[in-house]
């Protein structure tokens, strides 16, 4: 308790009531008492994240819950040993971003007893929606009816606030009007949209209901807690108010909280920004999170198979920093929301991130813009399938498996623990009517189906779904038998034309996995570094290492030699 102490007395300027400080340790050391599940201790190849929603299929008169479960066990098992179940909570906006109570299971999808259901049968990433609430939620309606106790949970603001400094993801306004009971007008925080009502963590009260909430999803078994919208927690005005030391040190507790808990737990920080901020929330590598979003991938491989050049992806693969043992990346290329263009600033040039914009939008992919600071707009992500975004409309289903299984490739192969959205395996294409419905652009890639007609699909009533689905499930099971790809071995770029992506893995015992991927839509010979015998595990095929091995268009090799 040491370090949690130490962290609040930081957090609070040692100004955190007596009486406050006790109420947490003591719903603290509860917690400690009644959590009996062990966690894995660490991480290895075997770790393959499916990302989904809870809703995601649906039978008549069946919780989603259950239908999902009867999926997974039939389908996904025996690729992917975690499931991050994107917010289950009931809600009013966002797809579940908007919780309106942090300790109930939607209606629709079940109850608790179906997440027990399937932990049983998978360990479980639950979302931690720390940053915001709904406003329809129970603590707003308190603020708003100005109940004591309840009034310094949320931020109000004058208008004519200086917040131009502002780091600004959306361009709703910052400040949004509500009348309280006594007919008086506040401006509150609303960062992200106004159903989402930012949390105010300078107060005490809002600490202790939050860590109560970690503390219901550790003892409810949550292996891994995704720590969502992470880096505005702590709002300071006059300053950026993202990032802040303030916002560390609360991640820093909920890491310090979760260790005393339940030892193993990982804690992720999902802070969609450029590399060297997201990183920062490694902290010194023991006492942060455990695994950050790689949100600089899923632009670059995109980039890197429109260009046909892997310069930009591979300059900065070689910068990375290898994992401590302690830390890795959480690795995907697609998600719930769009493709992120900010991790992608200061690896791209401006005029290449515009100009993959502007051949998405060509394509039918979405554009979502936030506000600067000088009051100009920028695009803030690509709202897209991966499938569609790698691809043409004019394409044909054969070129449209070969891109995506390269992207994939490269995915798995990469340091860290790869995740895959639940979308790209069932080889989703973009959802125009879902958006049409839903007046949102995030609605592309969100698309809930009947469980009885996606299993027609990929069992051959479509092709390119059954293609992707098997081919990828195998791709991921192949990579499970690697040790090379545990996630804290050792990533070397080496030297290739640009057209090639080239790299070994390596492992303590062995000589690791040459990786080679040919991001063109040419045939093109690659040079290997050593003059050995090789075996792709990928094709079973023999490559001679002593001449020029040819790959074809997006054509990948994993080979050991």
């Amino acid at each position: 308790m040491d370090k949690i102490n130490a962290l609040l007395d930081e957090i609070y300027e040692g100004d955190l009531p007596a009486i406050a400080r006790e109420r947490l340790l003591s719903h603290i050391r509860a917690a400690r008492d009644s959590v009996k599940m062990p966690r894995k201790a660490h991480w290895d190849e075997k770790d393959v994240v499916l990302i989904t929603y809870a809703d995601q299929f649906r039978e008549p008169e069946q919780p989603t819950l259950a239908s999902f479960t009867r999926f997974y066990q039939q389908h996904l098992q025996s690729a992917f040993n975690l499931v991050h179940l994107l917010p289950f909570f009931p809600y009013s906006s966002d797809d579940g971003f908007s919780v309106i109570d942090y300790h109930k299971v939607n209606p629709i999808c079940g109850d608790w007893q179906q997440i027990a259901a399937l932990h049983s049968q998978t360990r479980l990433m639950f979302d931690f929606v720390c940053n915001h609430i709904s406003a329809h939620s129970a603590w707003f309606r308190h603020y708003l009816a100005q109940d004591p106790g309840w009034d310094d949970f949320f931020i109000s603001m004058p208008p004519a606030t200086d917040l131009s400094a502002v780091t600004r993801p959306r361009t709703s306004p910052l400040l949004t009007p509500f009348t309280l009971a006594d007919g008086s007008t506040r401006y509150i925080w609303t960062t992200f949209s106004a159903d989402q009502i930012d949390l105010n963590f300078a107060s005490p009260d809002v600490l202790i209901r939050m860590i109560g909430v970690l503390l219901d999803y550790l003892k409810k078994g949550a292996d891994y807690v995704r720590l969502d919208a992470v880096g505005y927690m702590w709002k300071t005005p006059g300053t950026r108010c993202i990032h802040l030391h303030k916002t560390h040190l609360l991640v820093k507790l909920f890491r310090a909280v979760a260790d005393v808990v339940a030892p193993g737990t990982v804690i992720i920080t999902e802070t969609n920004v450029p590399h060297q901020d997201n990183i920062s929330y490694f902290g010194r590598g023991d006492d942060e999170a455990q695994m950050v979003y790689q949100f600089s991938l899923p632009p670059l491989v995109l980039q890197a198979i429109h260009a046909g050049s892997a310069r930009a992806l591979r300059q900065w693969a070689a910068s990375l920093t290898p994992g401590s043992g302690s830390t890795t990346f959480f690795n995907f290329l697609a998600s719930h929301d769009g493709i992120g263009l900010n991790p992608a600033r200061g690896i791209l040039s401006e005029p290449e991130i515009v100009a993959l914009v502007r051949e998405l939008a060509l394509e039918g992919a979405l554009v979502s813009y936030k506000n600067n600071p000088d009051g100009t707009t920028s695009p803030y992500e690509i709202n897209v399938t991966y499938l569609d975004a790698l691809n043409h409309q004019t394409d044909d289903d054969e070129t449209r498996l070969r891109r995506f299984l390269l992207a994939h490739a490269i995915l798995l192969a990469f340091p860290g623990v790869p995740a895959i959205y639940i979308q790209s395996i069932l080889g989703s294409r973009n959802d125009n009517e879902g958006v049409r419905a839903a007046g949102h652009n995030r609605a592309i890639n969100r698309e809930k189906y009947s469980l009885r007609e996606m299993e027609q699909w990929i069992s051959g009533g479509d092709w390119l779904r059954q293609q992707v689905f098997e081919r990828l499930s195998a791709l991921i099971q192949l990579r499970t038998r690697q040790p090379a790809f545990h996630p804290d071995n050792a990533m070397t770029l080496l030297e290739s034309d640009n057209a090639v992506l080239l790299f070994r893995r390596h492992a303590p015992d062995e000589e690791g996995l040459l990786c080679l991927f040919n991001l063109s839509s040419r045939e093109i010979t690659a040079t290997l570094p050593q003059a050995r015998h090789y075996q792709d595990i990928v094709s079973g095929q023999k490559v001679d290492g002593s001449a020029p091995v040819t790959l074809a268009a997006w054509q990948f090799m994993w080979l050991r030699g």
